[in-house]
C-alpha cells in the first residue's frame, strides 16, 4: 500500500507537465495525535500550507486537507507522512509503540518537530519504538538537506528557543531513514500562516523549503 502511495508521489515529481495537477483527496500528509497532555494539535494552518507549498513548486498532488490520526490506530497506514509537533508530554502505550514501529517498517516516514518543550518526551517515547536503535544527528552531506532545496548548514533556525544551534536527528531502520527529528528549529511555526507568527518571508521561504525536501526525500527514498 505504501509503495503504492509512494510511486503515484513519484510520478508527480517527474511529470513533465508545466503546472502541477490539483491536489487529490486520496493523498494527505497526517497529523500524529498522542497522549501524555502535550498540545498534538498546534500549528493547525502548518500542514495545509505546507502541502500547498509542495503542489506549487514540486508538483506534487497532496490534498490541502491533512488528516488527524491516533499513534494505536490502523489508519495510520493510511499516510506514508506524518508529522508530530507540540510543547509538552508524549506517552505510548506498549500497544502504541508497537504500532507506529509496525508503520515505520512497513514504509511510513514520521517527521517530529519540536515546537519547543518536548525534546526529552520524544527521546523516551521513541526509545519504546525502537528501543534497539539510537536516534543520531544527521550531517549536513545528508540527502535529506539536498532535494529541490539545498541547506548546506542544516535545518534552518526559524524560531529562537534557546539560542542553540538547530539540528537534524534520524532513527535509521535497515539503512532506511525513517524518522526525522527536527530540534531547536521550529519548522512547523514556519509553515503556519503569515499572521499567526508574523515572521518575515524570508524565514517562513526557508522552513517550507526544508519540509518540502523532508517530503521530496521520504517519497523517493
Amino acid at each position: 500500500m505504501f509503495r503504492l502511495l509512494f510511486a503515484l508521489v513519484l510520478l508527480a515529481f517527474t511529470a513533465t507537465a508545466v503546472a502541477p495537477a490539483p491536489p487529490t483527496e486520496d493523498l494527505r500528509l497526517g497529523l500524529l495525535k498522542y497522549n501524555g497532555g502535550g498540545d498534538w494539535y498546534a500549528n493547525p494552518t502548518a500542514l495545509p500550507n505546507l502541502a500547498a507549498f509542495c503542489n506549487d513548486q514540486l508538483g506534487t498532488e497532496l490534498s490541502i486537507d491533512y488528516g488527524t490520526v491516533e499513534v494505536g490506530s490502523a489508519e495510520l497506514y493510511n499516510y506514508p507522512w506524518i508529522h508530530m509537533t507540540g510543547h509538552g508530554n508524549v506517552v505510548f502505550s506498549a500497544l502504541e509503540a508497537e504500532n507506529l514501529r509496525n508503520y515505520l517498517i512497513a514504509g511510513g516516514f514520521l517527521h517530529i518537530d519540536d515546537n519547543y518543550g518536548m525534546d526529552v518526551y520524544v527521546r523516551i517515547a521513541m526509545e519504546q519504538v525502537f528501543p534497539e536503535l539510537k536516534m543520531v544527528e544527521l550531517p549536513f552531506d545528508h540527502p535529506v538537506y539536498h532535494q529541490t532545496f539545498d541547506f548546506k548548514s542544516g535545518p534552518p533556525k526559524i524560531h529562537e528557543h534557546d539560542g542553540e544551534a538547530p539540528a537534524g536527528y534520524g532513527i535509521f531502520y535497515e539503512d532506511r531513514l525513517v524518522v526525522y527529528y527536527s530540534v531547536q528549529s521550529d519548522l512547523g511555526d514556519g509553515w503556519e500562516d503569515e499572521a499567526v507568527h508574523k515572521d518575515p518571508p524570508e524565514i517562513r521561504q526557508a522552513a517550507l523549503r526544508m519540509g518540502a525536501n523532508l517530503i521530496e526525500f521520504a517519497f523517493k527514498q
